[in-house]
This record gives C-alpha cells, sequence and structure tokens, in this order.
C-alpha cells in the first residue's frame, strides 16, 4: 500500500518533493547555525580579552579612574648642631686670700698689714677727725688675689706729712720711699739715672696722698721750685 508519501516527502501530483518546505527548512536552519557560529565567536573573544573594565555597560563610557594619592616623602630631621663650648670666662680660683678686717685700725697700720699680704691701698681721707680705718672695699672677709687694690676710708681728714730729700739717690729708690712716707712719686723725665731734682723739695711739709716729682739723670729745664702742674 502507498501512504501518498516518498521518502518521508508528502507526494504531489508529479511524485515530487515539496522544495518550498525544503528550502524554508534549510534556511532556518542556516539562520540557527549562524547565530550559535557568532555567539560562540563571542565566547571565543571572550577568553582572550573581557570587555574593557574601565567602560560602562550601561552607557559605553569611560569611567574615570580613581586618583591615588601619594603621600609626600618624609622629611629627614636635621641633623642637631653641637652646643658651642661657653665663651664666659671660668671663675678666678680661690687663693685662700681675703681681705682683712681692718675697720677701726690706725691708717698706717691698716695699709702696713695690705702690703704685707702682697694687697694694694688707696688711702682715701675724710672731712672728720681721727685716723682710723671707717671702712674698706672689698668688705673684710672678701676673697681676692694679690695685687688687688683695697680702698681704705679713714675718718678724718688728711694729715700733715714731710716730703724726704730725694736728691742723689737711685730713681726707683727714691720712688719706693716716696711711697712708703705716704706720697705718690712722678717721673718728668723717665726712671733711669739718679734723682738730680724734685719738687716740693725735701723738708717741705705737706700732706699724705701729695704728688712729688722727681728728676733722673737729666735736671728739669725750669726751676724745680716753680708750683706742680
Amino acid at each position: 500500500m502507498t501512504n501518498g508519501t516518498t521518502d518521508g516527502w508528502p507526494a504531489r501530483g508529479d511524485n515530487t518533493p515539496d522544495r518550498t518546505r525544503l528550502v524554508v527548512g534549510g534556511g532556518a536552519g542556516a539562520v540557527l547555525l549562524a547565530i550559535v557560529g557568532a555567539a560562540g565567536g563571542w565566547v571565543l573573544a571572550g577568553d582572550r580579552a573581557g570587555p574593557d573594565p574601565v567602560t560602562s555597560v550601561a552607557t559605553g563610557t569611560p569611567t574615570p579612574t580613581p586618583a591615588v594619592r601619594t603621600s609626600p616623602p618624609a622629611e629627614r630631621p636635621a641633623p642637631s648642631t653641637p652646643a658651642k663650648p661657653s665663651s664666659s670666662p671660668s671663675p678666678a680660683r680661690p687663693t685662700g686670700l681675703t681681705v682683712p678686717d681692718l675697720v677701726g685700725a690706725d691708717f698706717e697700720e691698716a695699709r702696713e698689714e695690705l702690703r704685707n699680704l702682697g694687697l694694694g691701698w688707696q688711702l682715701v681721707f675724710g672731712s672728720g677727725g681721727g685716723s682710723n680705718v671707717r671702712s674698706t672695699d672689698p668688705a673684710p672677709g672678701t676673697p681676692v688675689r694679690r695685687g688687688v687694690t683695697v680702698k681704705i676710708n679713714v675718718a678724718g681728714a688728711a694729715p700733715p706729712n714731710e716730703v724726704p730729700d730725694l736728691t742723689g739717690a737711685a730713681c726707683n729708690d727714691a720712688g719706693d720711699e716716696l711711697v712708703d712716707d705716704g706720697f705718690f712719686p712722678r717721673y718728668p723725665a723717665g726712671r733711669s739715672g739718679a734723682v738730680t731734682s724734685q719738687q716740693p723739695p725735701g723738708g717741705t711739709v705737706g700732706r699724705w696722698n701729695d704728688v712729688v716729682q722727681i728728676w733722673c739723670g737729666t735736671p728739669p729745664s725750669t726751676d724745680p721750685s716753680a708750683p706742680v702742674p
């Protein structure tokens, strides 16, 4: 029996398969293969390189990459400068020498005691009476070095004092004698040779702390009796 089909295709009047269906079916298969091939190609391409990570899928516009903040390099601490040594003078070492207590003593005795200790002196007379020491500067007990001058404040005025005769004496010896006697020597012509003249002359009554000029080696060009300038 025959069912009107030939090789599974429905028979037409001329026993020829329906070519229209074959063409349509073949076209649909080709489209399907094209779609599958395109999808496979995209998948294979995606395996090699995926979508650009900085491209937005929704808009297709590049997404800005956030800026990476870099902290500034840490500054190295400046090297410390070594402290400079102090330029102030170091305090004097104690010598064990102090100003003696001379208050109330006679000024000549006070002067002699300072001389024996190797200290200088300066007599400052007052306007009252008496020859006793009223105070000293530095004060008693103050540590001092040899050669320091101590000021002796005397209560009374300078007493009378006779000038020694120094003619013919060596210049340096004459100066020392004047100091011992309470005068201040001056050397207008230098300190070399023997004393040829002096002013005031020997035997003149003056006062303590008066100045006496002595000419050594060469006599003065003016009258030695002229007043002291």
